[in-house]
C-alpha cells in the first residue's frame, strides 16, 4: 500500500504543527528560567545588602572600641 500525495501533506501538517508545540514549550521554558534567574539575582541583591548592612555596623563598632581605647592610654598614638 503506498503513500498517497494527500497522506504525505497530512503527515506533513502533523510535524510542523507538533514542531510549533515544542517551540512554545521550549520558549515558555526559557521564560520561566529567566524568571526564575531575575528572582534568585534580586534575593542574592538584598542578601548583600544585608551584609553590607553588617559590615557596617560592625566597622562603627570596632571604630568605637578603638575610640574608647585611645581615651583610656596615657599618651596620645598617631
Amino acid at each position: 500500500m503506498a503513500l498517497e500525495q494527500n497522506d504525505l501533506e497530512q503527515i506533513e501538517r502533523v510535524i510542523y504543527k507538533n514542531g510549533d508545540d515544542v517551540a512554545v514549550s521550549i520558549s515558555r521554558s526559557f521564560e520561566r528560567l529567566e524568571e526564575r534567574m531575575d528572582a534568585v539575582e534580586s534575593r542574592l541583591y538584598s542578601r548583600l545588602s544585608e551584609l553590607e548592612d553588617v559590615i557596617e555596623g560592625a566597622r562603627q563598632s570596632i571604630a568605637d572600641e578603638l575610640g574608647d581605647v585611645k581615651a583610656r592610654l596615657p599618651v596620645e598614638i598617631e
